[in-house]
């Protein structure tokens, strides 16, 4: 083990100090104010991607162009503290895996989701070995454990991508073209499966992995992230998203 990352975990325990500041804090993974900084996805939102709205109703982006997932759950909205900490979770900070499953599996409580396997969205061998994890598997192996479900591992992302936090819904599906791969035969035959990456924004890449998904027999995918971004109307203001 790295000897900073040993001293750090002797000094600041987990469970003793805050995941998005550092701060002394006890029995809770956020001190008080950086809870108070994060906003928590449980007022009104889309009834399929799971995005905060005005009202509880349909978003206009996903009567558009409904996704091809069933419906999506995430805890989390996408600005203060959450941006903080799934930077560190992609970062080094992988413990937070378990933080974040415990919120989504009661996020999916809240649903009659029928999941027969959990999966994740994949990275390239390239770019996981230069991060050293995928964000994603981690999280979907804590959340397979709380809920007792089967991992399995049939989508692998063959080509690198760039950048798509300033690229649009329709440049980000071009961006990711030809990206993934599906294996060979249909090992989820007539199975339902959940779907878990860190941060839904437009829904692009989750297209991208479930139409693969579909390709092995899967009946339906539901999806699971830690944060999303709030539905707003497209205006020059909120164009731009916080960057991870």
């Amino acid at each position: 083990m790295n000897l900073g990352k040993l001293i750090k975990e002797n000094l600041f325990p987990l469970g003793f100090t805050c995941d998005a500041c550092g701060i002394e804090t006890f029995g809770s993974n956020l001190c008080p104010d950086c809870l108070k900084k994060t906003t928590f996805n449980d007022k009104c939102c889309c009834p399929i991607c799971g995005r905060k709205t005005v009202r509880y109703e349909i978003c206009i982006e996903c009567k558009a162009k409904p996704p091809l997932f069933e419906i999506a759950v995430s805890p989390l909205i996408y600005e203060g503290t959450a941006v903080k900490l799934i930077y560190k979770f992609k970062n080094g900070d992988a413990y937070l895996k378990d933080y974040f499953a415990d919120l989504i599996v009661k996020k999916l409580a809240d649903t009659n989701a029928e999941i027969d396997y959990v999966t994740f969205v994949p990275m390239t061998k390239k770019a996981e070995r230069k991060r050293g994890y995928n964000q994603a598997r981690l999280l979907a192996e804590s959340i397979s454990e709380r809920l007792n479900i089967p991992l399995v591992s049939v989508i692998e992302k063959i080509k690198d991508t760039s950048e798509q936090k300033s690229l649009s819904g329709k440049e980000r599906a071009k961006n990711l073209a030809g990206s993934f791969k599906a294996q060979s035969g249909r090992p989820l035959l007539d199975k339902n499966v959940l779907l878990v990456d860190d941060i839904l924004t437009t829904g692009a890449t989750a297209d991208a992995v479930c139409y693969k998904l579909f390709t092995t027999g899967v009946t339906k995918v539901f999806l699971a992230t830690v944060a999303s971004v709030e539905y707003k109307p497209l205006t020059k203001e909120n164009k731009k998203q916080p960057e991870v």
